[in-house]
């Protein structure tokens, strides 16, 4: 058993140690991700021109707009830092200088967001091979916005999320609760949870133990939806089980969830919340509408609803201001994150879209 266990754990250290660069003096000089103040999607990366789109709503302004985040290629250096302010009303130069000493001038330029916007690859028909040999959905891994577990899977040969071909060439996204078999139940990860989420799987951060830990939920969006709307459809497993394996008393459940979020100055406020939990199943593909709920959730929800470890945006924010994130996760058991869950629950999701008072 010991010389297995050893196996898991180096299997776990060589996924997670995966880098951009090589023996020798690395020349890339990218930028690999940028987020801005206001920034309401994903920069939009060109490595081949150095060009990066940032995507800012109408009305702000663009003469004072902080860099948030700037991630570089390894060892490389950039003659802008996090804090710094970058004036867009005109094209901005970014200079980075990778470990060989070379220079690459990046150019960063913005447009003015829509004001009523959607997930980047919301139907779901886009999936990208990755190097492992699966798929994760989006175009390509610099700039999709969703994530699975997948990465944190694949090295038990597991892959809970994939894509699954409704007919005519449309893809959708199906998550499956899976049995990790009995060597990973013994590190306390009995089954896998499908799960797809907008947001980063980061592999450095991978803890068997706790499968959230690695996930860096939320990606920018500046909309104030009225609703969420998607297709699924959902077969529970047959017996729910806790982390131990002991039966539980109720059966297993999908969860499907929109958070709009404003992360700025290091805090995170909850400005709408939009949640379906259910156990029914359901056997064809139907469309489903959520409402967002503006502001503050009343005692008449369910806790699991509600912020745990951050507050409500103020009442009179909640009216009117914009969001900077959202967080949206589909689940095909509901407590998955902490291993509990029916092995063969089977949830499918597509068209996932927000709707906006006309």
């Amino acid at each position: 058993m010991k010389k297995y266990i050893i196996l898991f754990l180096l299997t776990i250290v060589l996924s997670s140690c995966v880098k951009e660069d090589f023996f020798g003096l690395s020349n890339y000089g990218n930028i690999k991700s940028i987020v801005v103040s206001n920034q309401a999607s994903n920069a939009v990366i060109n490595t081949n021109e150095f060009t990066v789109e940032v995507e800012i709503p109408a009305g702000v302004d663009l003469s004072n707009i902080s860099i948030q985040n700037l991630d570089l290629s390894s060892f490389a250096t950039a003659d802008k830092q996090v804090g710094d302010i970058l004036d867009l009303r005109e094209p901005q130069q970014i200079l980075v200088t990778a470990e060989d000493g070379s220079l690459h001038a990046w150019t960063i330029t913005s447009f003015v967001a829509s004001a009523t916007p959607q997930l980047d690859n919301g139907d779901l028909n886009q999936w990208y091979k990755t190097g492992s040999d699966y798929f994760e959905p989006g175009k390509d891994a610099a700039s999709t916005i969703w994530g699975t577990g997948n990465p944190g899977t694949q090295i038990l040969n597991k892959l809970a999320t994939v894509p699954f071909d409704l007919g005519n060439g449309n893809l959708a996204a199906q998550m499956i609760t899976l049995d990790n078999g009995r060597l990973a139940g013994t590190f306390g990860a009995p089954i896998s949870t499908g799960s797809i989420f907008t947001g980063v799987f980061d592999s450095d951060k991978i803890d068997p133990s706790n499968p959230q830990a690695a996930i860096d939920f939320g990606t920018p969006f500046s909309g104030r939806p009225e609703k969420l709307r998607l297709k699924y459809k959902y077969q529970a497993g047959e017996v729910n089980k806790d982390k131990q394996g002991n039966e539980l008393g109720y059966p297993d459940m999908l969860d499907i969830y929109a958070l709009l979020e404003i992360r700025l100055g290091g805090k995170t406020e909850r400005l709408a919340t939009a949640w379906f939990r259910s156990s029914n199943n359901q056997s064809d593909m139907i469309v489903i509408e959520i409402p967002f709920t503006y502001g503050e959730l009343d005692g008449t929800l369910p806790d699991y609803m509600k912020p745990v470890n951050q507050a409500y945006v103020s009442s009179d924010s909640a009216a009117f201001v914009l969001p900077t994130h959202i967080i949206f996760v589909a689940s095909s058991s509901f407590d998955g994150a902490n291993f509990a869950g029916a092995i063969g629950s089977t949830l499918i999701i597509d068209d996932v879209e927000m709707v906006y008072k006309e």
